[in-house]
Order: C-alpha cells, then sequence, then structure tokens
C-alpha cells in the first residue's frame, strides 16, 4: 500500500535563500510516515493498546531538486519487501516527494525495528502488522539494504554539547530530526556556509536521554563529511551521520 499525503513547505523549514532545509525534508518524512502507521492502527497513540512501537534505525536521503518554500508538494510512502521477502526483525519503508508537476524532488530509504514496550526488546514483525501495511515491491534505491556506516577516525575536530529539554521528544530522548542538528553544529565553519547537503545518511546506535553530554567529532573523507556523536567518556557511539 502506498501512503499518499499533500504537504505545503512552511516558512519554518527554509533557509535564507528560501529552499528548504535538511530537517526539513526529515521533518516531511517523518510526519508523513506517522501519519500513515496512526491509519493503520500502529501510530504513537496506538501503543497503548499494541504494546508495540516502531523505532528509526537508518535514513538515506538523496535530494534531486530542492524545493521553495511555498510550494505544494506530495510525500509518497510504503513499506517494502527485502530482496522479494519479509525480514521478521526490520522493514524498510521509502519515500517519493513529488512537485505539483510531478517532478520527483526527493527519494529517501529508511530502516526501521518494532520494540515490546513490555520488555523494551525488538520483537518480530507479525502477519498482523505486515498486512496491515502491505508490503509494496519497490525501492527508490534499487538497492534491497542501506550500507552499514563506519566510523572514520581521523577526526579533525571537536563539540561537546548537553542535551537540553527542547532537544527530546515526548518520551525523553533526543528526538531523531535533531541529531541532525547535532552535526551541523558540529561542522567546521566553512562547510556549515555550504548550508544544504544533497545527499545525507543517519544511523542510529544509542538514545541520548535529557540532561546528558555528547561529544560530536568530525571528519572529512572521500568528498563525505562524516560526524560521529559519542557519549562523554567516548566509550560509546550514539550516531553516525554522514553529509555529501
Amino acid at each position: 500500500m502506498i501512503f499518499s499525503e499533500n504537504v505545503k513547505i512552511p516558512l519554518k523549514d527554509i533557509d535564507e535563500t528560501f529552499y528548504i532545509k535538511d530537517i526539513g525534508i526529515l521533518e516531511m518524512l517523518e510526519n508523513t510516515a506517522s501519519h500513515h502507521s496512526d491509519m493503520q492502527g500502529y501510530g504513537v497513540t496506538s501503543v497503548e493498546n499494541t504494546g508495540l512501537a516502531w523505532i528509526l534505525m537508518d535514513w538515506k536521503v538523496k535530494v534531486l531538486k530542492r524545493p521553495k518554500y511555498g510550494e505544494e508538494l506530495t510525500v509518497n510512502t510504503w513499506a517494502r519487501f527485502i530482496n522479494g521477502s519479509i525480514k521478521k526483525h526490520y522493514t524498510y519503508r521509502d519515500f517519493e516527494v513529488l512537485d505539483s508537476l510531478g517532478n520527483l524532488c526527493v527519494i529517501a530509504t529508511s530502516k526501521w525495528v518494532i520494540i515490546n514496550m513490555s520488555n523494551g526488546r525488538i520483537t518480530e514483525i507479525g502477519d498482523s502488522i505486515l498486512d496491515a501495511y502491505g508490503i509494496e515491491d519497490k525501492s527508490v534505491f534499487g538497492e534491497q539494504e542501506v550500507e552499514k556506516l563506519k566510523i572514520y577516525q581521523d577526526f579533525k575536530s571537536i563539540v561537546e554539547y548537553k542535551i537540553n529539554r527542547s532537544d527530546v521528544d515526548f518520551i525523553g530522548h533526543v528526538h531523531n530530526l535533531y541529531y541532525l542538528n547535532l552535526a551541523y553544529n558540529a561542522l567546521p565553519e566553512d562547510v556549515y556556509k555550504l548550508k544544504s547537503f544533497d545527499n545525507f545518511r543517519i544511523s542510529y546506535k544509542r538514545e541520548i536521554k535529557l540532561g546528558e553530554t555528547v561529544k560530536c567529532k568530525y571528519s572529512y573523507n572521500n568528498g563525505q563529511h562524516i560526524i560521529t556523536i559519542f557519549n562523554e567518556e567516548e566509550t560509546k557511539v550514539h550516531s553516525i551521520i554522514e553529509l555529501k
């Protein structure tokens, strides 16, 4: 089942050139995915009844034609097969964003697991869930699995940040979108001035909670700006973000 939603780019999501920022793109995709899950009975307001919650593990996004302020867009999203079959412990959700003329503006894929809220563990994605979403055999990137991101150790700089109340969501964790803000704040000034990147990946490894301090380390390799987010002791990795 392909779920579609019409959206209009708001003022808060644009930069000084009036084009949508990367975090605005992610928010648009996340909202559409959430509305799809709400409709199928597995959204955030259904957790109390189902005992299950979706957890995002990865993003891969490619901007083909960056939309501008006020543009009316259509976002399509669907859960998909992986190599023609179903994986019981994770799944992918793909996205297409089209302008009013039907031009493809953005493609994205995301990887998800489902958590049993009674024990906090990853659980199997049951047949009732698969039936509710209506799995599609369509991959926007052609590839079936996203490549696992690796830490690039040649760090050029580091930024420390203490998590504030405005950074966390309703479950007390840094919201998925705000990892991109952490990455942008860790960029050297000359790189930051480049503003939006048309290709970006986010791999979520471990949640970040209110009051924690993180260390965001920047490195550069083969045309990619890589930000690795560590805990304060640098013993655990929270996330790896690649911008290009």
